[in-house]
């Protein structure tokens, strides 16, 4: 089982969801410390992303640390997930 970090601007953008989907991001969150590689999870710069719903959750995988860091989560549709990712990256 790995460890979880989850950045304070997450944290924060999920207060504002509406409770269906901040318990699904949560959730999907959660799983992540008992496999952080799901079949469904996409590698991506650095670390890699798992989708909830209409929303993408950015992580990285720090296997020396055994800690999974959630970095990001945004909607899907609009792009404005990755634009957000880029700006963190720099």
């Amino acid at each position: 089982m790995h460890r979880l970090s989850i950045a304070k601007s997450v944290i924060k953008e999920l207060d504002g969801y509406p409770l269906k989907v901040h318990r699904q991001i949560v959730r999907r969150i959660l799983a992540l410390q008992f496999d952080p590689r799901p079949h469904d999870s996409k590698k991506i710069a650095d670390g890699r992303r798992v989708s909830s719903g209409e929303y993408r959750i950015y992580y990285e995988i720090l296997e020396d640390e055994n800690l999974v860091s959630v970095e990001l989560v945004g909607k899907r549709g609009d792009d404005e997930v990755y634009k957000r990712l880029s700006r963190l990256k720099r």
